[in-house]
């Protein structure tokens, strides 16, 4: 008897073990399988099976020890090895388990299961090739179904063989007969093929045209229209935006199809007609629009917003702020508004009161005229708060305001009054506890935030990750980096990359269920936003932050020895924080414990795995920081992101890594996406003192492009450079001709980077001297304070003191000491609480 053949009886109960588990029951598919290895022991097969069965049932180790017990028993069988695929697809181990399922093709090549599987996994792994040719397979053994064609027309187009899979879907679109009148997935199908057809304009239409009919998906059918009419630059296409627009007027993108191949005005004004209540052609216009036709549109704009007390009137407004001269004429036409509306229309002159605030705050902060000042912008919302007191929008504006001005603390109370004006309202709730994270009071959110979480969870926190609010865990973690919790904040860094990892895997399931469904265009679309998915604000924000801590560790390691230290005996901590952390630990824990055994577990659903490192001590203890750097940037590099400051960033990492040709490349990419010169000039000279004193080794054709790049990069920053020059003289003619403060603090970085604290020291003390209070603003001064402070320098509280004490800073907050910040709002304290005392006498 063969090894793996088992008798007749016990052959019909392994049969009855597959169906038990196919069916999920499987204490009943553990019994059965118990029972034949109480007779053949040795069996792979079965102690494959009953390995899955326990992955299933919380012994995933146990289940998985078996498993690879099975194998070695039987390691011809393909269902050992289709067993073992799927333990490690459970485990996201993709990879293995394609290998896996390549063994055990090896063994039943035309296995149908293990077919549809292997090409589930081809297509996550975007191994297009490899893909192609397993829906081959699947077609020549199955060729009377419809979604192997499907399969196959797929898995060509993804590998970029459009002709192939037209002639697949042409073949297959013929063999179908009697097919039912406004079927969907025939529709779904039919636009696919034409989606496959775009890249030949010509012949879509004609199959548009040909198949028209038969798909019933209107929009769809009108925007492929318009878009080969375009390409054909066929003077139909203005018709075809047309219907386009008429069915959504608020469509930008419809809109932006029909102005494209026209003056863009007259459209517009002539759309404005056709759709008065359509916001999106108005706003196009006032961006499109200049001179007296721009007064007259903005001043309509304006007056209806206003008059109607729209509250998000500002922030359509603001595109068109970044020309001065648009800029003038709205506030001007809004200054109007506001006079004429003083006594006569009430709720007219807040809302226009409001807007002012908001024009001139934005003014103040990215436009930097001397007309605009936050000063001026709290003054006005102010008025509008003596006028409203009850009305929210006004307290978080005036909140914005203190931010902006240097006041974290004093924004955190206005919004705090806007919350409590409406318990009920999640935007007000997330506003105060984001504006109480970013002033440093992590604990004291979760309170806040606490109030819309589910209340058997182990914290606010723990719910908002679980929810995967990346808004939330960006937040909390710049709060942890500004207080110096390095540890945690890189916790919440992390955080977000893993809600991005799983992002990535929930795509999986879609690989087998939209072809068999037929939404393939929806499948495709899915495919190329996965691909870009890392390329989304929230990841690259958490990864360059995450890789700013990791570039500070690796500068300065005794950044990591406290934690380090904390996680063996907690000696650097103290007493009373170690204790509150300790009880807040095993609070969250009994929470988790009593709350997971209230729920009914699924048995499909391992258990999450225990966080080992939950304050984040292990990450922040890495003894290689700039490899875990590298690994949360590498996808940015490879998905050429447009984010300047992202490609400084890789070009730090990659020069501390010795990896001298990658920093240069990055360098020139964040020049070429506009980035300030005063982030890539620290770099660039942390580079020529780096190649200084650790020159390459010897000449090969990697040192001479790097030679030759690197000039090509000084060329651009520094036409003056020569060959030979050292950073000292790179940066000393950068300072000269650096005119405000941000430019100037790009040479103090320089020289800190470079060794140089003792001139860094100098440079900003005269920076802080010799600007006035239009150039040097609260940012820019906060960053010298930081600059000085991790570089360890002595002078770091002098500066802090210096600025406090400055009366161009008198609202800002951000430079008082613990003690003196106390001293404040106990004062602040006494004066509100003798307002209330004399509102009580007056009484």
């Amino acid at each position: 008897m063969a090894k793996r053949a088992l008798p007749t009886k016990e052959s019909g109960l392994f049969r009855e073990v597959l169906n038990l588990y196919e069916s999920r029951q499987y204490k009943k598919a553990l019994k059965a399988a118990d029972t034949i290895l109480k007779k053949y022991p040795e069996h792979g097969e079965t102690t494959c099976m009953k390995g899955l069965i326990l992955t299933h049932t919380g012994r995933r180790q146990e289940g998985v020890d078996l498993v690879r017990k099975g194998i070695r028993q039987d390691l011809t069988s393909h269902i050992v090895w289709h067993v073992y695929g799927l333990v490690q697809k459970a485990e996201k181990d993709y990879d293995g388990a394609l290998k896996s399922y390549g063994q055990a093709l090896r063994f039943d090549e035309h296995n149908q299961n293990i077919l549809r599987d292997a090409a589930a996994l081809q297509a996550q792994l975007r191994h297009f090739d490899a893909l192609v040719e397993t829906r081959k397979t699947l077609l020549t053994v199955r060729p009377n179904l419809r979604q192997n064609w499907i399969g196959l027309a797929v898995a060509y187009y993804l590998s970029g063989d459009g002709e192939k899979a037209i002639q697949v879907l042409e073949s297959h679109e013929r063999s179908l007969k009697n097919v039912p009148e406004g079927d969907y997935e025939h529709s779904e199908l039919l636009l696919f093929h034409l989606k496959v057809l775009s890249s030949d304009p010509k012949s879509a239409l004609q199959f548009l045209d040909a198949h028209e009919s038969d798909i019933v998906d209107t929009i769809s059918k009108l925007l492929f229209r318009a878009k080969l009419l375009t390409a054909l630059e066929d003077p139909g296409a203005v018709d075809a935006w047309r219907a386009l627009v008429d069915r959504n007027p608020d469509s930008r993108d419809f809109i932006a199809g029909l102005i494209a191949a026209s003056d863009p005005l007259p459209v517009l004004q002539e759309l404005i007609k056709a759709h008065p209540r359509a916001s999106a052609p108005r706003e196009l216009a006032l961006l499109h629009s200049s001179g007296p036709a721009f007064e007259d549109l903005a001043r309509h704009h304006l007056s209806t917003g206003l008059n109607k007390g729209i509250p998000s009137l500002f922030a359509t407004t603001k595109p068109l702020l970044s020309d001065p001269a648009k800029l003038s004429t709205v506030h001007s036409i809004a200054s109007d508004i506001r006079s004429s509306a003083s006594t006569t229309e009430p709720t007219l002159w807040l809302w226009t009161t409001y807007f002012l605030s908001q024009l001139t705050s934005h003014a103040a902060k990215y436009h930097r005229h001397a007309s605009y000042t936050q000063e001026s912008a709290l003054k006005l919302v102010e008025e509008s708060i003596a006028h409203t007191p009850t009305l929210p929008e006004l307290w978080t504006l005036k909140g914005k305001i203190l931010k902006r001005m240097g006041d974290p603390h004093g924004a955190v109370d206005a919004v705090e009054v806007a919350r409590a004006l409406d318990g009920q309202d999640r935007f007000l709730n997330w506003k105060s506890g984001k504006y109480v994270l970013r002033a440093g009071y992590v604990e004291r959110a979760q309170g806040v935030l606490g109030l819309f979480t589910k209340k058997d969870a182990p914290s606010p926190g723990k719910d908002l990750e679980d929810m995967q609010s990346t808004l939330y865990l960006l937040e909390a973690g710049l709060a942890e980096s500004q207080n110096g919790v390095l540890h945690r904040a890189l916790k919440r860094f992390h955080a977000v990359a893993k809600i991005f990892d799983d992002w990535q895997d929930d795509q999986f399931d879609f690989h087998g269920y939209s072809v068999r469904r037929g939404v393939l265009n929806v499948y495709t679309d899915m495919l190329t936003w996965a691909d870009n998915l890392r390329s989304q604000p929230s990841y690259i924000a958490a990864a360059l932050s995450a890789a700013e801590i990791y570039i500070r560790v690796h500068d300065d390691p005794s950044l990591s020895r406290p934690q380090e230290q904390a996680e063996e005996n907690g000696s650097e901590l103290s007493k009373k924080a170690r204790k509150k952390a300790q009880q807040a630990a095993r609070k969250a824990q009994e929470v988790a414990a009593k709350t997971a055994a209230s729920k009914p577990m699924d048995p499909d659903d391992p258990p999450p795995p225990a966080d080992e490192d939950p304050e984040g001590l292990k990450l922040l203890g890495d003894p290689e920081p700039l490899d875990r750097a590298w690994s949360l940037l590498q996808p940015l590099r490879a998905l050429d992101v447009k984010d300047a400051r992202a490609w400084v960033v890789i070009a730090q990492v990659a020069l501390r890594r010795g990896k001298y040709l990658q920093a240069v490349q990055a360098l020139h990419k964040a020049h070429s996406l506009n980035a300030p010169t005063s982030s890539i000039h620290p770099v660039a000279c942390h580079l020529i003192h780096t190649l200084t004193t650790s020159p390459p080794p010897t000449p090969s054709p990697t040192t001479t492009l790097l030679s030759d790049t690197t000039k090509l990069l000084f060329t651009k920053l520094d036409p003056e450079c020569q060959e030979g020059d050292s950073w000292v003289e790179v940066n000393g003619r950068y300072m000269q001709h650096a005119s405000t403060p941000e430019e100037k603090v790009g040479g103090v970085k320089a020289m800190v980077g470079c060794g140089d604290l003792d001139g860094a020291e100098g440079v900003v003390f005269g920076i802080v001297e010799e600007s006035s209070k239009e150039e040097l603003e609260v940012d820019v001064a906060m960053e010298l304070v930081r600059v000085l402070g991790r570089a360890k320098s002595g002078r770091t509280e002098e500066l802090r003191a210096k600025l406090a004490a400055d009366p161009r800073f008198e609202r800002a907050t951000v430079f008082l000491s613990s003690a003196e910040l106390k001293a404040r709002e106990e004062e602040s304290r006494k004066e509100e609480e003798g307002k209330e005392a004399g509102g009580e006498e007056v009484r």
